[in-house]
């Protein structure tokens, strides 16, 4: 059975509880997000050799649960993030930018290791091996819960972060995506932050086309590009924005 989105946002609010009081709330989903992709690609694409993703031993979710209670714990966690990202091109500079052994965020000694272990341990108890791959915005639809909550209470416009699911659908069909009448027609967005806009726009597309376009995006914020980088490796393996 599917994981229900109900008991995902459950968690993310339980793991954002984990993270108050040592940063901005707007970074939350800089921590909760690369760990959420970590169990996701593990659950998903760990035992399978042609998987689009390659996910090696010593980049798991696995090995981040071999590290609760560790007093290098954050270190340990860094390395697992950077194996995988090595393993695979595309994440490389998107996944490893939460440093996980950052004491300032994070705390220090016995109040590190212990909020880290209890990071790892909410997202160990899900299970994301039934989801289907193709289409699946888990990472979207998480990303747009966690800006809903936090972003304004950073003191920050959700607009800054992503397009609402809505206003995506809208504009996709304002500018006629679903009459595209090709498969090499492309669709582009030179600003495309986390990507919300160019899924839902091919996903448009193709539900009534037929047509798998291609979907090219640029993006100047680090951190919302290597949210978009993520997200569509997630969903599909056409492309990436730079």
């Amino acid at each position: 059975m599917a994981l229900k989105k109900s008991l995902l946002y459950a968690k993310l609010w339980q793991s954002c509880d984990e993270l108050r009081g040592g940063m901005d709330a707007s970074q939350y989903k800089d921590y909760v997000l690369t760990l959420l992709f970590v169990k996701y690609v593990s659950d998903k694409y760990a035992a399978d050799p042609n998987a689009l993703i390659d996910v090696p031993p010593g980049a798991r979710f696995a090995d981040m649960v071999a590290a609760k209670g560790d007093k290098e714990i954050g270190d340990r966690i860094n390395i697992v993030i950077g194996r995988l990202a090595k393993a695979n091109d595309s994440l490389n500079g998107a996944i490893n930018l939460a440093d996980f052994n950052d004491e300032d965020k994070l705390g220090k000694g016995r109040e590190m290791v212990d909020r880290l272990s209890r990071l790892v341990a909410i997202f160990e108890g899900l299970d994301f091996g039934r989801n289907r791959a193709e289409g699946d915005d888990l990472l979207g639809d998480a990303y747009e819960y966690l800006m809903r909550h936090f972003a304004t209470e950073s003191g920050k416009s959700k607009g800054q972060f992503y397009t609402p699911a809505e206003v995506s659908r809208v504009m996709a069909q304002i500018v006629g995506l679903d009459r595209a009448s090709s498969a090499m027609q492309t669709i582009y967005d030179p600003t495309c932050g986390s990507g919300s806009l160019l899924l839902k726009a091919h996903d448009l597309a193709r539900s009534r086309t037929g047509h798998d376009l291609t979907i090219y995006g640029q993006e100047m914020d680090n951190a919302s590009s290597a949210l978009a980088r993520m997200k569509v490796l997630v969903v599909d393996d056409r492309c990436c924005p730079t």
